[in-house]
């Protein structure tokens, strides 16, 4: 039920003591800064970009990255030189990757010694196969129709494969497949191309440059319909 706040009245014979530490610790505060403006070149402007810098940094450490696309691997969804955000707080509190998401991830020792971009396909006890009699990837025994998101003219892949993703890692393909290093690649090598969890750096999640580019890369539906290992529909 809601309710609504009362006013009370003070008792106005038992009036608190004005409390003076507040204003000393103001005092002092203001002190420190006029005397790190002092100190700077240029002064409290210099001081003010100083903090707007590292606020910014301690965005792009612990929120919010940004990343240049330099390769065509995952056109048409990302072009060479598009800039996009990652946000690397989606999977650090119980979330993890699932299948559709575009996420950046540190390659090294998998990959290579570099961050890479690529979609996800299959997550820990999926079984991946490539492909069926009209050519499409199954996951779990589905077939998932990734023509809304592969380039113009592509396979699902021209290499095949029949692999389940172990706990813990991801199978991770790029959109454009007829030009993209990722998973396929490295199915013979140690790792067998499976990329640890907390390897990923974050979600990528909007295109933020060029203007005209720009959109949010949410989740796609197209892996909506494939069930949970096992067989059971999540």
């Amino acid at each position: 039920m809601d309710t609504e706040a009362q006013p009370v009245e003070r008792d106005r014979s038992s009036q608190p003591s004005k409390d003076t530490s507040a204003g000393e610790e103001d005092r002092s505060r203001s002190s420190l800064l006029s005397t790190l403006a002092a100190w700077l070149p240029g002064g409290r402007i210099t001081l003010t970009l100083l903090v707007c810098v590292a606020f910014l940094l301690a965005v792009s450490v612990f929120v919010v990255q940004p990343f240049q696309i330099p390769s065509s691997s995952m056109e048409s969804t990302l072009r060479v030189g598009d800039r996009v955000l990652v946000n690397k707080l989606a999977y650090r509190f119980g979330a993890e990757p699932g299948r559709g998401d575009v996420v950046v991830f540190d390659g090294s020792g998998y990959f290579g010694d570099a961050d890479y971009v690529k979609r996800v396909v299959g997550t820990g006890g999926d079984h991946v196969v490539c492909c069926d009699s009209k050519g499409r990837i199954e996951v779990n025994g589905q077939s998932v129709d990734e023509r809304s998101l592969l380039h113009a003219g592509d396979a699902a892949s021209e290499v095949p494969f029949d692999i389940e993703v172990p706990d813990g890692t991801l199978f991770l393909l790029g959109d454009h497949r007829g030009d993209s290093r990722d998973s396929r690649d490295y199915l013979g090598a140690p790792g067998g191309g499976f990329v640890p969890v907390d390897q990923v750096i974050g979600k990528a999640q909007w295109i933020a440059w060029p203007f005209g580019h720009w959109r949010s890369l949410s989740r796609t539906d197209v892996y909506a319909r494939v069930p949970a290992p096992g067989g059971a529909h999540g």
